[in-house]
């Protein structure tokens, strides 16, 4: 089956007896042995569980990976993916990340034993020189949070398996559909279930997913020993958004191609971070890793002035932290998703005072450019 098809139809031999459409909830705690030492198919939902099962299995299909294991936040799946490593495992990761994802390496790994080098992804010589004996994995975003960076998932991977090392690759901002990490020899893939695969800001989720059965079996084991497991009716609620994730990438894709192009004439705008840029650093790796460009933008005002003008007279737009759903929102990394980051290195990366990042949403693009318009004005 084609991609918008097994958004729909990809575990529907799965579906109960009854011939739903829709998978049912199954809000059910535990399950009934079938005999003495014969458990039924699910046992406790920690476990397992019908509706959880569905979703993993459709994840799993559309990234083409072996097993897919769904989680109570993008959080949660990497935090658990890190568990894979005991000190003194070296991690390589990309220095432009997610800030929970850098609060998670600095301030949790790293007191446990584990040791980190964050570097441009993008540059797979550098990131050759760092590894020494104990280097377990590299750990990627791309495109990245928020400065939009192109890793090369080929190149990375091909280091990757010469030096006997777990690329990991956090796919949130393009997901199955615009780029499948698998193809290009990733080892694990994760999500933020919350944003595009949720795609309606009504639900926390994550995922993790296995290229091969032994790495599913291991991430298997973590997870029903943390056991920070997708509840039922979140699993119901991604799902859901899910079946609609082709069309929505696509009208939110062309939305911010037009916008990014509006902001970069803007003379009151000092430099436009978007993937799909023609002279982007990494355009030519996109195209040959992705299908598409996806919804995010990054861009630099000309003062935090107008920043934060911006921020208070948008009306379509709607100032908030997170990104991947239909509405459109802008957030402010310096005072939200990168404020753990060291004011030092936070502006050595460009995160300014000035900067904003853009989820661009499925409204109409002339609104949305409206909207910016008259927020623009001082």
């Amino acid at each position: 089956m084609k991609f918008e098809t097994l958004c729909l139809h990809a575990d529907d031999n799965k579906k109960d007896e009854w011939g739903t459409i829709n998978t049912p909830v199954c809000q059910a705690a535990t399950f009934v042995h079938k005999d003495v030492g014969v458990p039924s198919e699910y046992s406790y939902s920690r476990l397992s569980n019908p509706t959880r099962a569905h979703l993993e299995n459709t994840i799993s299909a559309l990234e083409g990976g072996a097993a897919a294991f769904a989680f109570s936040s993008g959080m949660s799946a990497i935090a658990t993916v890190m568990k894979l490593f005991t000190p003194p495992a070296h991690i390589i990761a990309s220095d432009d990340l997610y800030g929970g994802t850098l609060r998670l390496f600095r301030g949790v790994n790293a007191a446990e034993g584990l040791s980190f080098d964050f570097v441009d992804t993008a540059d797979v010589e550098r990131v050759k020189s760092l590894i020494n004996k104990d280097t377990k994995a590299i750990f990627c975003e791309t495109p990245s949070n928020p400065m939009m960076q192109v890793s090369d998932i080929a190149a990375l991977a091909r280091v990757a398996k010469a030096h006997n090392l777990l690329l990991i690759v956090d796919n949130t901002f393009l997901t199955p559909y615009y780029q499948k990490p698998f193809a290009f020899g990733a080892d694990i893939v994760v999500h933020s279930g919350t944003k595009y695969l949720g795609g309606h800001n009504d639900v926390l989720a994550g995922f993790a997913v296995a290229r091969t059965e032994a790495l599913a079996e291991k991430l298997a084991y973590l997870y029903k020993t943390f056991g920070a497991c997708l509840a039922p009716f979140d699993c119901f609620l991604v799902e859901r958004g899910i079946k609609t994730l082709p069309i929505r990438m696509d009208r939110l894709s062309a939305n911010a191609a037009k916008i990014a192009e509006w902001l970069r004439a803007r003379k009151d705008v000092k430099k436009v971070y978007y993937a799909g840029f023609s002279d982007h650093a990494g355009y030519v790796v996109s195209k040959r890793q992705a299908t598409g460009f996806g919804g995010m933008i990054s861009f630099e005002a000309e003062s935090r002035a107008l920043a934060e003008n911006i921020l208070r007279k948008v009306k379509v737009f709607q100032y908030a932290e997170s990104l991947g759903g239909v509405e459109s929102l802008i957030t402010f990394p310096m005072l939200q998703t990168h404020a753990d980051v060291p004011e030092k290195e936070r502006l050595a990366r460009g995160i300014t005072d000035s900067f904003l990042r853009v989820s661009v949403g499925i409204e109409n693009a002339d609104d949305l450019i409206d909207d910016l318009e008259q927020a623009f004005k001082l």
